[in-house]
């Protein structure tokens, strides 16, 4: 069975607004070829409306190297209760809100490579509180934010086990967590 993994940058303080605005100084190559490996073991991205609109609105555009040709090759699917329509953005799908649990349950049965999500919000809430949600890389960078969207909500409250942690030169560590089930 494919695994859904959530992959989010965070600061040492816990926020992930804007990593745009924080992250990229950070980007040493092996952090880099490490996101690649990932990106690459993945054939689908599962984003939640507001991450999808963003980036679907930067993606289309990029391409010319690995990372961003298989982003914007591989399936894309949007999970929203407004959008009618996917964006224009090569192999997105919608999933409505309402049939999250029965579609993903379907699109980690086919099938396939594992399924990436970029971010950490109602999504991976909703994802782990079915017991969809396999791991969570949890993308720590050497920035003190002092306020922002903070990476977990009340709604978050679970437990996880620590399964894997890497730490690149720039000083940045992934720590991969599983959510525990009782």
């Amino acid at each position: 069975m494919r695994k859904i993994i959530a992959s989010t940058y965070a600061t040492l303080d816990g926020f992930i607004d804007n990593p745009h605005l924080w992250s990229m100084k950070h980007n040493s190559e092996d952090a880099m070829a490490y996101a690649l490996d990932l990106t690459l073991g993945c054939d689908a991205l599962l984003l939640g409306r507001v991450t999808y609109n963003g980036m679907a609105q930067a993606w289309p555009a990029m391409g010319g190297n690995p990372y961003a040709d298989h982003v914007n090759s591989i399936a894309k699917y949007a999970v929203s209760s407004t959008l009618e329509k996917p964006a224009a953005w090569d192999n997105s799908h919608i999933i409505p809100g309402d049939k999250l649990v029965e579609a993903v349950t379907e699109l980690k049965a086919e099938d396939g490579k594992d399924i990436l999500i970029w971010g950490n919000g109602r999504l991976t809430d909703d994802l782990a509180k079915h017991g969809l949600l396999d791991e969570y890389k949890v993308w720590i960078y050497p920035v003190i934010k002092g306020g922002g969207e903070a990476l977990f909500r009340p709604e978050s409250a679970s437990t996880v086990e620590l399964v894997d942690s890497t730490t690149f030169t720039s000083g940045v560590v992934v720590l991969t967590y599983r959510p525990t089930r009782p």
